[in-house]
């Protein structure tokens, strides 16, 4: 039996997003040519951390950093002024930007910022918890064929055709939602005319690009935003995003066929947090859970928010594994819990007399479901010299706590955990399996 060469790994959040996934992605970049975003917008956020020096992404994939050529798919949802911005920053700390930016991904506009922001706030208790960022608006439009593409933008005839009549229709909608704002049609056009010359170098067919790499042998990353638990077909509607955030999406967001997907890896962190509206059975809201947020610096990347926190929700991350089909795991923000003990995690639901056994994707139903919890014995804290000293000594070093605490989740989720993260640094990983060379 010939083995198949591993080219392509898609790296997707298994939970409710920020789960390292920056981390993880960088990590791996170090192996591949292509790094490639494949859904969301700037309502994403993915922080790394290399000699000690921060990076936080928005649009660009974080693959940057290490060099690579780096693509956003047409199922991204593109600010152009926040796109720039981003190239100029990378640009001032000496970082070259090897961009592609594909055609058919549509264009956040101003009219959607104005209209995210309304829309959310007259949804009472329905609301998603927006970034108020344009997100949904723009994909709403592209559902509805009445987007602008990156494609538009840099045919200046075509781009001032279709937002003639596009904005007195959104002029009207902000005017349904009791807004005085005015939008200036010219000043948009002329603006968005500005952004495609500046944007028309990067701009390429990127289906054709990553097809014939991978046909070559090259090797490609797909980097996931936000989490499993947010996608708008499978996760907690509506109290989450508007692309799918999963393994198949890295498919529709950029025109690679499924039969040219090696492997998907799931990240999950060690505990559960979230940012937005919506039930978190797991949530909690005493003295440990504001232990977990400032050991894990949960504040989003995006908004500044303070996260939502609570235990690892085993039931959740078992449903994320059998709608990814997930090849393998990376464990991440295990040294956060340090100093905790008991450590607890969750093995089921219970709503009203039933053990629940599945994740529900229902509001209404979730939010009247409690945790039925294992106790875990904890591990006791150590400084970030000591954990990176442990990560270089490999899996073996680990605590014996944290060891048992993987194993657990193994043996409920029955898919191998390849990586653990015990730090924010490249070099605070321990590789349990070389998944390029399986």
């Amino acid at each position: 039996m010939v083995e198949k060469m591993m080219r392509t790994l898609v790296i997707i959040g298994s939970q409710w997003g920020d789960e390292g996934k920056g981390k993880i992605t960088d990590y791996y970049a170090d192996q591949v040519k292509y790094v490639v975003r494949f859904q969301g917008g700037n309502n994403a956020g993915h922080t790394i951390v290399v000699d000690g020096e921060r990076f936080a992404f928005h649009l660009i994939p974080s693959g940057v950093v290490r060099g690579k050529t780096v693509i956003i798919g047409n199922g991204v949802v593109v600010d152009p002024a926040v796109l720039l911005e981003e190239i100029r920053q990378l640009d001032e700390r000496g970082i070259k930007v090897n961009l592609k930016i594909s055609s058919k991904a549509h264009v956040i506009m101003p009219y959607h910022v104005a209209q995210d922001g309304l829309q959310d706030a007259m949804k009472g208790k329905y609301a998603a918890g927006t970034t108020k960022r344009g997100i949904g608006p723009a994909y709403s439009d592209k559902a509805a064929r009445d987007g602008i593409r990156m494609m538009d933008l840099i045919q200046p005839k075509i781009l001032k055709e279709k937002l003639e009549f596009i904005i007195p229709i959104k002029q009207k909608m902000l005017e349904i939602y009791q807004s005085d704002q005015v939008l200036d049609s010219g000043g948009i056009i002329k603006q968005y005319t500005a952004y495609g010359k500046a944007l028309e170098p990067y701009i390429d067919d990127i289906e054709y690009l990553l097809n014939d790499a991978i046909t070559r042998g090259s090797k490609v990353l797909f980097e996931g935003a936000q989490g499993a638990l947010l996608g708008i077909d499978h996760g907690l509607y509506p109290h989450g995003t508007s692309s799918n955030c999963c393994g198949q999406a890295a498919s529709t967001g950029t025109g690679v066929p499924m039969n040219k997907i090696d492997y998907v890896m799931g990240v999950v962190k060690a505990y559960t947090s979230r940012v937005g509206s919506g039930p978190v059975p797991t949530e909690l809201t005493g003295k440990t859970g504001e232990k977990i947020r400032e050991q894990g610096n949960e504040y989003g990347t995006t908004t500044g928010r303070p996260r939502r926190v609570g235990w690892l929700d085993l039931v959740a991350l078992k449903y994320t594994t059998m709608i990814n089909g997930f090849d393998g795991f990376a464990l991440t923000l295990l040294d956060v819990l340090e100093g905790i003990d008991p450590i607890k995690i969750c093995t089921a639901y219970k709503h009203g007399n039933d053990i629940i056994d599945r994740w529900i994707a229902d509001t209404n139903f979730l939010k009247d479901c409690d945790p039925v919890y294992k106790d875990m014995k904890g591990w006791s804290p150590r400084s970030p010299q000591e954990w990176n000293e442990i990560a270089n000594k490999g899996f073996d070093s680990l605590p014996g706590p944290m060891k048992e605490y993987i194993n657990v989740i193994e043996e409920f989720i029955g898919v191998p955990i390849v990586l653990v993260s015990i730090g924010p640094n490249r070099n605070d990983t321990v590789i349990r399996k070389d998944i390029f060379n399986l």
